[in-house]
């Protein structure tokens, strides 16, 4: 008796996991195709702003990130993978060291609090992401 409860846990467990993995992969935002417009704008600590514009056929921020990198020397990005995907440490040559400080570099699409990070944001076109330098407090 205890081994079929132990059994009915298991797949009841199972059964509750595969049904978040459907409705993660439903809900999630799906990329947009072909070539489309953009605007990335840098916040430093100052609040003194850089804004790049162009065109681009990357699906995800990060690819984005990478294009404007190798087209325009003055944007510059670091950061380390993680479990949950890339996470920026650096823009601009300015590091944002949460470990020290409290200091990180925020994502805002279109004016919103980004809920995604850099490898799941994906590209619509007219999309403004802007990176603002940002202390916790």
């Amino acid at each position: 008796m205890k081994n079929k409860k132990l059994i009915g846990g298991i797949v009841a467990l199972v059964v509750v996991i595969a049904a978040l993995i459907v409705v993660w992969k439903v809900a999630s935002p799906k990329p947009e195709t072909g070539t489309k417009a953009y605007t990335i704008v840098v916040a430093d600590q100052e609040g003194k702003e850089t804004k790049y514009t162009g065109k681009t056929d990357a699906e995800y921020l990060h690819g984005l990130m990478d294009e404007l990198a190798k087209k325009d020397k003055t944007f510059t990005f670091d950061g380390e993978d993680s479990d949950y995907g890339f996470t920026v440490m650096k823009v601009n040559g300015i590091e944002a060291d949460f470990n020290n400080g409290g200091a990180y570099w925020a994502i805002y699409v279109n004016g919103e609090y980004g809920n995604y990070g850099v490898d799941e944001q994906p590209v619509a076109d007219g999309d403004e992401f802007k990176f603002a330098y940002e202390v916790f407090k």
